[in-house]
């Protein structure tokens, strides 16, 4: 089984376990997956998207304020090294839209112009040379977090490794060497990011 389908079944089982059956089947009812030419721009731009992540795409495109049938969402379908704190995963065109948002945003810190924010060593200390894939936002509409595919790792790092960003205070850490290590965390974690709380 590939661990994109396994960590499916787990989020769904989580779902189930904490009183969202209701939820989750309507959601599975009105998604839908990623058109064909918005994942061919996307493998244009990171022809390295790791298959898990288009995988996931091809499931659902996106669950982040999200519309379809004609309904909006908002589904918390990832999450990270945070305990207990839920992430949406972003639809093809957000991640082709926000191709260049991490060097936008986050250039001087990587170029390590403030000793405050911590930095993980794997992190390529070059901005010039950023090359991330943002795939996800936290429940806080991303302004508290935010997880990235990074393509462009430091000597210490593995292209292909997933960056964490925290805001307040910041940080960007690697969570996982890859993206199948990533599903692996959160399987491993139990979902604990879904809440029976938050089916209501």
């Amino acid at each position: 089984m590939k661990i994109s389908e396994k960590y499916l079944l787990g989020l769904k089982k989580a779902y189930y376990d904490n009183n969202g059956v209701e939820t989750w089947n309507h959601f599975d009812q009105i998604k839908h997956g990623a058109s064909k030419t918005d994942m061919e721009q996307l493998n244009e731009i990171f022809p390295d998207v790791p298959q898990p992540l288009v995988d996931l795409l091809e499931y659902v495109d996106g669950t982040y304020w999200r519309t379809y049938a004609d309904e909006e969402i908002a589904f918390f379908f990832l999450g990270s090294d945070l305990n207990e704190y839920p992430y949406y995963l972003l639809s093809s065109k957000e991640m082709i839209d926000n191709q260049s948002i991490a060097y936008t945003y986050y250039a001087d810190y990587i170029d390590r112009k403030y000793d405050h924010v911590e930095i993980d060593s794997k992190i390529t200390d070059k901005s010039a040379n950023l090359k991330w894939l943002h795939f996800s936002d936290c429940m806080n509409n991303g302004g508290t977090s935010q997880l990235f595919v990074d393509f462009s790792p430091s000597e210490k790092g593995k292209r292909g490794q997933i960056v964490r960003f925290v805001h307040d205070p910041d940080e960007f850490r690697v969570i996982a060497d890859s993206f199948d290590e990533y599903l692996q965390l959160l399987i491993n974690t139990g979902y604990n990011f879904i809440d029976e709380e938050d089916m209501y």
